[in-house]
């Protein structure tokens, strides 16, 4: 087992790292930015090292600042957490070269998963459903009108490289497929350096269904059960549930078999996503996360299963020790993402928190790195924590959120947690009944409204 780990995040993610390795008697490494000296992550470590300044490109981004670091402390393990360089292979191929291990996957796999063309190819050859489109990438716009007019409209320009939204485009026609290729391969160029897109069938009502698996350096693969994340904004999620309402046991166990055969296939280890659009009885694969995802501590909450702490012990070299049927799932669990916006313009708001009290009790996680008279900073991310609330049944889950959302104080900043209230007390949520376009629909019914 490692002895130090070095803890390549910030913020909420920074710290749930740092409390997995003390409870496994590892010793951590914080590394920050000059903006982030206070952070509660740093206060707690081991160590700290400051590794430049607050923007992230010279900050958490910096590779070489980084490994630096690692050497310096002796550090013999780096967790990226998600986000920033979690799923950078060069950054991985980096730590691994200076005998340090990374605690993810393969550089070859990220770079596979990386690669939303390539990823696709492997799904398809791995036995995974995918949605119908091009199969790969586009080489001009003639091209997708010809694709587009044999499976018929609406499509999806997405690009290669692309995540969080950028370079996708919708288009329900030939005309708005033509302007949709040039302004996804623009925006893809933008966004990550590489204009390549593809195309897929725009689904019109999907749910986006998510697999969570473990893999080991033996060849074991376990599924961990699905997280609903069709909640989003802007493709950003903003609240996520496990199980979901959407699926019954059968259905679970069928594509959770599917997903676990296809990771065995590819030869895939730790921890991963495998994320589908889901509409009518049947799954799309999308894309493969290959890290740890923010909603992870939904799982955590209805298996009991320690994500991080099984990231650690898989890189470290040990197996699972347990099988699929050794996983029981209990009770229900939903994640809301707290941020630092304005609830009605979501216009970021940084700035001190003059009082800080979370919610507790009984089923009621809060994974954060605030704390009263703490100065959340501009400049990166304005999520600021994350409330995980857990019952024996969604009914019950529903009551208990509501209640610890009323209890939730932040006080000096605007939050979304007034959202979130709103959300949940809808009936479309209430009964379950709700896809990847619900919620913007929404925003824009009760923006109208106000009017």
């Amino acid at each position: 087992m490692f002895e130090k780990i070095l803890i390549a995040n910030r913020g909420e993610i920074a710290l749930r790292i740092h409390r997995a390795c003390r409870e496994m008697g590892i010793k951590t490494v914080a590394v920050h930015s000059t903006a982030d000296s206070d952070a509660m992550h740093v206060r707690l470590a081991d160590e700290a090292v400051c590794i430049g300044p607050a923007r992230a490109s010279e900050s958490y981004l910096n590779k070489a600042a980084i490994i630096s670091a690692a050497q310096i402390t002796g550090a013999d393990a780096i967790h990226p957490g998600y986000g920033f360089l979690s799923e950078n292979a060069d950054f991985a191929e980096m730590v691994e070269d200076h005998g340090i291990t990374f605690i993810g996957p393969t550089a070859n796999h990220m770079r596979i998963m990386g690669d939303k063309v390539a990823a696709i190819k492997t799904a398809t050859e791995s036995g995974l459903p995918v949605v119908p489109g091009s199969g790969g990438a586009l080489n001009s716009v003639e091209e997708a009108v010809k694709i587009a007019k044999d499976m018929g409209y609406p499509v999806l320009i997405k690009a290669a490289a692309g995540g969080g939204g950028k370079g996708m485009k919708s288009a329900y026609d030939e005309e708005e497929l033509r302007q949709a290729y040039k302004l996804a391969k623009q925006e893809s160029k933008a966004a990550f350096g590489d204009d390549t897109v593809y195309m897929e069938k725009y689904l019109q009502k999907p749910r986006h269904i998510e697999m969570q698996i473990l893999a080991d350096n033996y060849g074991n693969v376990v599924h961990l059960g699905e997280r609903d994340c069709s909640l989003q904004r802007r493709h950003q999620k903003v609240l996520e549930e496990t199980p979901s309402p959407a699926l019954n046991k059968e259905q679970r166990d069928k594509i959770g078999k599917v997903v676990c055969d296809a990771i065995k296939k590819i030869g895939y280890r730790n921890a991963g996503t495998i994320e589908f659009l889901y509409e009518d009885g049947e799954f799309y694969f999308i894309e493969m996360n290959t890290r740890l995802q923010v909603e992870h501590p939904i799982t955590e909450m209805i298996t009991g299963i320690d994500l991080v702490r099984e990231q650690i012990r898989i890189a470290s070299g040990a197996q699972l020790g347990y099988t699929q049927d050794d996983i029981k799932f209990s009770g229900h669990s939903i994640e809301c993402r707290i941020n630092a916006e304005d609830p009605e313009t979501f216009i970021p708001c940084p700035g001190k928190v003059k009082e800080w009290h979370a919610p507790g009790g009984l089923g009621v996680r809060v994974d954060s790195g605030v704390y009263s008279g703490y100065k959340i900073p501009p400049t990166y991310d304005s999520m600021v924590a994350k409330l995980i609330v857990s019952g024996k049944t969604r009914n019950g889950c529903l009551m208990r959120l509501r209640r610890a959302l009323e209890e939730f104080v932040i006080d000096g900043v605007n939050t979304t947690i007034p959202l979130q209230q709103r959300i949940i007390n809808e009936a479309d949520f209430i009964d379950g009944n709700y896809n990847i376009h619900w919620l913007e629909k929404f925003l824009e019914r009760t923006s109208s409204e106000k009017k």
